[in-house]
């Protein structure tokens, strides 16, 4: 048997089913018969859930997963553009943390919700990595001021260009501008030859991004630490990283130390139209 069964009884003919299957893998031509699986469904499905979840009649189970089993869209709970623009546009980067950790059943919370990013061909490219510490944190925003101090020497252009001299100096003065004191710091891996990875992790980061502040959570992208987990050797050993696998990006997390009470503009969109 392939990965998609449809319940005879429950199913409507409407052809739903069929018409949203990215790969058409569910034939459909007769309203008097049920749409069935093409031959060989199973070996190129991407498990995306489509069919399952347009079914308004429950009538369609995939890898073993019933209709039952889903919970169901709460198309009341929809936004509307209104507060989709307020939820967005109120969105900040925090860079003020109260000293306090997160539970880790909240990050998991917030990592599982990152899951249904979408990914090419629903592979779900992101592994995950959670410095959950702050001690362990603090070691590794050392690390990458010793990433920032060689990259200095080498290339003392891009040192100028990345402010990197400034960032070490605020280091060595005790003040932490690469994770800002952050209690912890996520991250995503992939296998490093993997075209895709960086582009899938971005959006499942982002992900986790957007879900942060329902939790009361704030986050901050920490650029200079996923390009230093990427290329600074004792970093990369430090975070013992499946073989093969490099890091594709970095999120802190922690809890706000402020409020903020106004949605401050931006330039406006540069946008050319075909």
């Amino acid at each position: 048997m392939g990965p998609i069964a449809i319940d005879a009884e429950r199913c409507r003919r409407d052809g739903l089913c069929a018409a949203v299957c990215p790969l058409k893998l569910i034939q459909y031509s007769d309203p008097e018969t049920v749409p069935l699986p093409v031959a060989g469904a199973g070996e190129v499905c991407i498990r995306c859930g489509h069919c399952l979840a347009v079914c308004p009649h429950g009538a369609i189970t995939l890898d073993g997963t019933a209709p039952e089993q889903c919970p169901p869209v709460r198309h009341d709970w929809a936004l509307d553009p209104e507060r989709t623009e307020h939820f967005l546009r109120s969105r900040r980067t925090i860079r003020e943390y109260r000293q306090e950790t997160v539970d880790r059943e909240t990050i998991l919370r917030l990592i599982r919700i990152a899951r249904h990013a979408p990914s090419g061909h629903n592979a779900q490219r992101a592994r995950w990595r959670v410095i959950y510490e702050p001690a362990q944190v603090r070691r590794m925003a050392g690390l990458v001021v010793d990433w920032m101090r060689d990259v200095s020497r080498r290339e003392p252009r891009m040192s100028r260009t990345l402010y990197m001299g400034l960032i070490t100096a605020a280091w060595e003065a005790g003040m932490d501008v690469i994770c800002w004191d952050a209690p912890h710091v996520i991250l995503t891996h992939a296998p490093e030859d993997d075209p895709m990875a960086v582009r899938d992790c971005t959006i499942a980061l982002t992900y986790l991004d957007l879900a942060a502040p329902g939790f009361g959570l704030g986050t901050c992208w920490a650029g200079f630490f996923g390009q230093a987990a990427s290329q600074w050797p004792p970093m990369r050993e430090a975070l013992a990283l499946p073989a093969g696998h490099i890091t594709t990006g970095a999120m802190m997390l922690g809890r706000p130390r402020y409020r903020y009470a106004r949605l401050p503009p931006r330039k406006e969109p540069d946008i050319s139209w075909q």
